[in-house]
């Protein structure tokens, strides 16, 4: 698809420079004393449950790897909570403890697993079919993920029309089904043990929908699921069941699922941490580093052209026009909000940005992300980018989902989080990352992880990074 960015469509520019000068304070710093407000979080103890619908690639090498790590045999590369740092106070005071060693996070070994799936195999087989990780490594962990079974699914085949299974739960109607999803739920918190679970969302692409009358409120939500309101997809009866029971749920896919005022109540209601949507792995990452480079530096963009290649299931399900169109709108979005055309027209208010994705078997797992960029630069003269990404789907999303994961059970530990709802906090993460209604949602990687680390001083009591640095000169 084709877009054309007309400055008419954005917010006024007075609404949204008032906000851009309160965000883009990026100044090097002295820091802002956080307000301390009692904020307490409690200890990470016992289990730790993740369930996860849809174990297929990214979450059979997530599990994998989480087994992996645990076991010696690898390392976490790629996750911020388990190898990255976070700066207290001035560059001079040389503290920068490990994110993992300075909040509360769960351990690695206090993980435990569950998942639904369409098809019946097991983690071990499923993981062998998907063919990400080396077969000899996982012949290592194959008593271990040969015990991760998954449970019958919840599936429509309307909303995910290129792959069909048999493991599928039977109901009269979609409370029926979500019932049943609660049972599970129960089920397994009760045979692991855990104290605590999270649903990480590693699904299919569901065929694009826009919210209805049904998706506004709890009381309008159950009667659909009564009535079996066929706008009600299958990812939000898992959701609907998580937050029903007091788990937090995170979004890796772009369907709307938790993107809805009626989970938005749930979540607040019953305490139970809503993020999302869809993972922020390989074009999108580019993207969202780039783009601010060219604002950064007032280059201006004409055209931006991005195709990728896929050869794993997730590839297949997006051969669907629907499904497509889902994930579309979800990659459409980052550049419009990251460069503000309503504030920088002459640069960036006739962008033409087409988004493509083509299923191409022989690639598996192993995407390729093609992005041709026309900028132009002082008096009007044109240049070319060209980004050839040959990366690893789900070797970039398994340590995201690890991830959020710890965090997001962080936030449900949490007193100053667990009852807000959405954490955009954890947008850093995501392509389109969840706002409350009429919030823009910041897009720009590097704005995202200040967020994402300020949140953490905040929680702890320490002080918030602004880069200003004046003091370092007095």
């Amino acid at each position: 698809m084709a877009t054309r960015n007309k400055s008419a469509r954005t917010t006024t520019a007075s609404k949204v420079s008032r906000v851009e000068v309160r965000d883009n304070v990026k100044s090097e710093g002295k820091a802002h004393r956080s307000s301390k407000p009692e904020v307490t979080i409690q200890p990470a103890k016992g289990k730790l449950g993740v369930m996860i619908p849809g174990m297929g690639a990214v979450a059979t090498t997530f599990v994998a790897g989480v087994e992996a790590i645990r076991r010696g045999l690898a390392k976490p590369i790629g996750s911020l909570t388990q190898m990255g740092t976070v700066r207290l106070g001035k560059r001079t005071d040389g503290r920068s403890p490990k994110i993992k060693e300075f909040v509360p996070l769960a351990g690695l070994d206090d993980l435990v697993f569950t998942g639904w799936d369409i098809f019946e195999d097991n983690m071990y087989e499923a993981a062998s079919k998907a063919g990400v990780l080396d077969q000899r490594l996982l012949d290592q962990l194959k008593p271990f993920l040969s015990s991760v079974k998954p449970r019958a699914a919840v599936f429509d085949h309307n909303y995910v029309k290129k792959i069909d299974g048999p493991n599928v739960k039977k109901g009269k109607t979609k409370m029926d089904l979500a019932e049943q999803l609660r049972d599970d739920i129960r089920s397994f918190q009760k045979t692991s043990g855990a104290s605590r679970l999270i649903t990480m969302w590693c699904g299919s692409t569901e065929s694009y929908i826009e919210a209805t009358e049904a998706h506004q409120s709890v009381k309008g939500f159950e009667k659909a699921l009564h009535e079996n309101d066929e706008m009600i997809a299958p990812s939000m009866i898992y959701a609907y069941a998580s937050l029903m029971e007091g788990v937090p749920f995170a979004n890796g896919a772009p369907n709307l699922t938790v993107d809805l005022p009626v989970m938005l109540e749930l979540s607040r209601q019953n305490e139970a941490p809503i993020c999302g949507k869809d993972f922020k792995t390989g074009q999108t990452l580019m993207k969202t580093v780039l783009a601010p480079a060219f604002k950064a530096r007032l280059l201006g963009l004409s055209g931006w052209y991005s195709t990728n290649i896929l050869g794993n299931r997730d590839g297949e399900v997006l051969d669907d026009p629907g499904s497509f169109k889902t994930k579309e709108e979800s990659k459409l979005g980052v550049l419009e909000h990251i460069l503000q055309p309503a504030l920088y027209p002459e640069l960036y208010g006739n962008i033409f940005h087409k988004v493509r994705i083509n299923y191409y078997p022989p690639r598996g797992d192993n995407k390729e992300g093609w992005d041709n960029i026309d900028i132009f630069g002082w008096l009007g003269y044109p240049m070319q980018i060209k980004v050839d990404f040959l990366c690893r789907d789900s070797i970039l999303a398994a340590p995201i989902v690890l991830d959020l994961v710890l965090l997001v059970d962080l936030a449900k530990r949490c007193s100053e989080l667990r009852g807000r709802g959405i954490q955009e906090w954890l947008s850093f993460f995501f392509k389109s990352p969840m706002t409350v209604p009429r919030l823009y949602p910041e897009h720009d990687l590097f704005i995202q992880l200040m967020k994402l680390k300020n949140t953490l001083r905040h929680l702890k009591g320490e002080e918030l990074i602004t880069h200003l640095g004046l003091e370092y000169y007095d």
